[in-house]
């Protein structure tokens, strides 16, 4: 439905920084773990577990919080998720072995995934399916400067005042954010006292949402191209900064310059819905990933990648992920009133733990080199594009059957 607020910019700001919370939890570290690593008196393979138990912690929370905020509204256990972040990341800085910061990590994205939760379903709230894919854009730009800014700022802040400091200062930001949520923030879903909060019918609730056609097909098709993102999440560090010996400092800079791609397709994508539907940019997004990942892949195998033409490969595949993106979610959300939480949570949750899958495969098979990520990037990518068109041809069929 469409709402008075959806042109109010401190709205979607805030809802922007919500979604952000999150990916500058995992981006803004990103570049620390070589220092890391010498602090723990461990490996870099070893400290990038905390990503990956991030990542389990963001994919486990979402199916708590959807339920919460169907029955309870959005802000209640936003707030109590975001109290949860602040405490656990203020935690993180006074660890002493990284086993115990990979058991904080958990907890800390346990908390914090209950601002995208909150924000994807406080769009589907106030927005027509079509706003949505706008307005997910433009939370995309919003989103944008955490890959933009937090590798290179977390190599600043790790360099001169030590990695703990970029757990104060994420501490001290989701402290900002809790207040503007508590005092300006509105409540854009009074709750559902429907809702009954019982493991049985939350199970069944998830089931009857995953038996949609409509969802199932574009929230799989999304996600599984979205972990191409989580796999370069996890090997990246190797790859510049071991593979080819890059800095903490220039690591962040193209890291940010990478991220310039996916951050600029979402904002094409505000001018591509004038013309084109959700479903046709999405086609044409999987499509250009397929291609992307199959050149990657041949290049990797023979040799034929620098530097630069990593970067520069590494550029275009993310960017065809921000396009597909905001299309899938806006895609898979549309069917869904009353149980938009329970709908952005199953969407958060199979995004996190398809990318957590993902962010696993890479260490198990060890794939800290370019042509095992290749093999990674063509796998999730010719899936994701093959559930797409077998999903959409079924959706069809049904329709002309009706």
């Amino acid at each position: 439905m469409t709402n008075p607020k959806k042109n109010n910019f401190t709205l979607i700001l805030i809802l922007g920084c919500m979604t952000a919370l999150s990916p500058f939890s995992i981006d803004m570290y990103l570049s620390a773990f070589p220092l890391m690593a010498r602090f723990f008196d461990t490996t870099v393979a070893h400290v990038s577990v905390t990503l990956s138990s991030y990542f389990i912690g963001l994919a486990s929370g979402q199916l708590i919080y959807g339920p919460l905020m169907d029955r309870f509204g959005r802000k209640k256990p936003l707030l109590t998720g975001l109290s949860i972040y602040i405490l656990a990341s203020f935690a993180c800085a006074f660890v002493n072995t990284v086993d115990q910061l990979i058991v904080l990590r958990v907890i800390q994205a346990m908390g914090g995934c209950a601002a995208s939760v909150a924000a994807f379903a406080m769009v589907r709230d106030l927005f027509s399916p079509k706003e949505s894919a706008k307005v997910l854009s433009t939370l995309i730009l919003i989103l944008g400067a955490s890959p933009l800014l937090a590798p290179t700022v977390g190599g600043y802040l790790a360099t001169y005042f030590g990695w703990k400091s970029i757990f104060f200062v994420l501490t001290g930001g989701s402290l900002i954010l809790t207040l503007i949520v508590a005092f300006i923030l509105p409540e854009s879903h009074k709750g559902d006292v429907t809702h009954i909060l019982r493991p049985g019918p939350i199970a069944r609730n998830y089931l009857s949402i995953m038996k949609n056609p409509v969802f199932y097909t574009y929230a799989l098709a999304g996600a599984i191209g979205f972990s191409g993102l989580f796999v370069y999440l996890a090997a990246s560090p190797t790859i510049f900064m071991e593979i080819f010996g890059v800095s903490e400092q220039v690591y962040g800079w193209i890291f940010a310059f990478i991220a310039a791609g996916l951050i600029g397709t979402s904002q094409l994508n505000v001018v591509l819905i004038r013309k084109f539907s959700n479903e046709q940019i999405l086609l044409g997004a999987l499509s250009m990933l397929t291609l992307t990942s199959i050149v990657f892949f041949i290049c990797a195998y023979n040799g034929w990648f620098n530097l630069y033409s990593v970067v520069g490969t590494m550029f275009v595949f993310l960017s065809c992920i921000g396009l597909s993106n905001p299309n899938s979610n806006a895609l898979a959300m549309a069917p869904f009133g009353t149980k938009a939480g329970s709908a952005a949570s199953m969407i958060g949750f199979l995004q996190m733990s398809i990318g957590a899958f993902a962010s696993v495969i890479v260490g198990i098979l060890k794939a800290q080199a370019l042509f095992p990520l290749a093999a990674i990037f063509v796998g999730t990518s010719v899936l994701s594009l093959v559930i797409f068109l077998i999903g959409t041809r079924s959706i069809a069929n049904e329709k002309l059957v009706a």
